[in-house]
């Protein structure tokens, strides 16, 4: 029976991961791979304290500061947990891909969440190499580039205001007649020289030199004209989908299905369970929230189980 299970290896885990083994609770980390999606990314300038360090050896720093813990926490790597059950004493079993099973007094949930992609060809092929998903993350990587921003909402705009300062062009791509995103933030954008707004239009395929990208095609999908953009990257910000199917029938969702959590201790409605990152419906995404968010939450869940003497 163990004090805490963590379900998930990115930063948010890994960061719950060290501190659950300082408090030496029990602890087991159930996770497919330890790293987290950063691991894709070529540059990232914005982990605190490190300046700059690419995705492979932020992932392999992660892994060897959670694998430094290894007398007071289980690794399962190379495992996926599939079902939570609640038992009737109000502990939880946890079985995984494999038919593993694993009991806990109380889960720690940092299972992110999944970009919703193009699925057109050359979108995988150029991933982390001009094909990108979080402009806060890689903007200041496309200083004096020309690049695309897919998607019409929120996150689209959000991205183009992140871009501003960095490239020398931009074109919003959009499939439908008009924006969808705050029209406050539409005015930010729409006057901005270095901005171009292609409504009405699809991405088709993404082409590249080498390995980096150097086109975008896309097509009107109103007169089925194809045009060829010339740009050095392609920003993909048509939304995520948070990896909550694991609790869908435990716990309160979002109408976006994300996690909803108390933002004070990262509580669900489900006692016992504790979310946070990407998952969760916290207002900003980022790897550096994450873990600071998984550090919350497993402090409490310290409380929880130690100071209140559950």
């Amino acid at each position: 029976m163990y004090d805490v299970i963590i379900i998930g290896g990115g930063p948010g885990g890994v960061a719950a991961g060290v501190y659950a083994a300082r408090k030496k609770m029990k602890t087991a980390i159930i996770a497919d791979t330890v790293g987290g999606q950063s691991v894709i990314s070529v540059d990232i300038q914005n982990w605190i304290g490190t300046p700059s360090i690419s995705g492979f050896e932020f992932s392999q720093a992660l892994e060897r500061h959670l694998r430094a813990q290894k007398d007071d926490i289980d690794i399962v790597d190379g495992e996926r947990a599939e079902t939570i059950e609640k038992l009737s004493d109000g502990t939880f079993r946890v079985t995984t891909n494999s038919k593993k099973v694993f009991e806990t007094k109380t889960i720690l949930l940092t299972i992110g969440s999944r970009h919703r992609r193009l699925e057109i060809p050359g979108e995988k092929d150029f991933e982390g190499h001009g094909v990108v998903y979080c402009a806060t993350c890689d903007a200041p990587l496309f200083k004096g580039k020309e690049v695309a921003v897919v998607g019409g909402g929120n996150s689209g705009l959000e991205a183009v205001v992140d871009l501003l300062p960095y490239a020398t062009k931009i074109y919003l791509i959009h499939r439908g007649e008009s924006l969808k995103g705050d029209k406050s933030t539409q005015d930010k954008i729409v006057q901005k020289p270095n901005v171009e707004i292609i409504l009405n239009a699809a991405p088709r395929e993404i082409h590249g030199e080498g390995k980096l990208v150097s086109e975008l095609v896309y097509e009107n999908i109103i007169t089925g004209e194809k045009k060829i953009l010339k740009v050095q990257g392609v920003f993909v910000e048509t939304g995520v989908q948070p990896n909550s199917e694991i609790v869908k029938n435990l716990v309160k969702l979002s109408e976006w299905n994300s996690i909803i959590i108390n933002p004070q201790t990262q509580e669900t409605s489900c006692p016992g369970i504790w979310a946070a990152g990407d998952v969760t419906n916290a207002l900003y995404r980022q790897n550096n929230i994450s873990a600071g968010d998984a550090i919350k939450a497993i402090l409490n869940i310290y409380d929880h189980l130690h100071i209140k003497g559950k």
